[in-house]
């Protein structure tokens, strides 16, 4: 299992119109399912859809 550190956005703020970034780490065994991790996280933390989350970067953390 590695550690990916992945970036991105996601639309917030006051009213929903201002694109707030963000960064997480997560373990998992490849990057497709590093990403659709962060996708639950945020959509669970923030009640976002995945269409308000766009990500930018996905790297492998030694």
């Amino acid at each position: 299992m590695n550690n990916f550190e992945i970036k991105g956005r996601y639309k917030g703020g006051l009213i929903g119109k201002t694109w707030l970034p963000f960064s997480k780490v997560v373990k998992s065994q490849n990057e497709a399912n590093a990403v659709n991790k962060v996708y639950s996280l945020m959509g669970s933390k923030h009640g976002l859809k995945r269409g308000l989350i766009k990500i930018d970067e996905v790297k492998i953390i030694e």
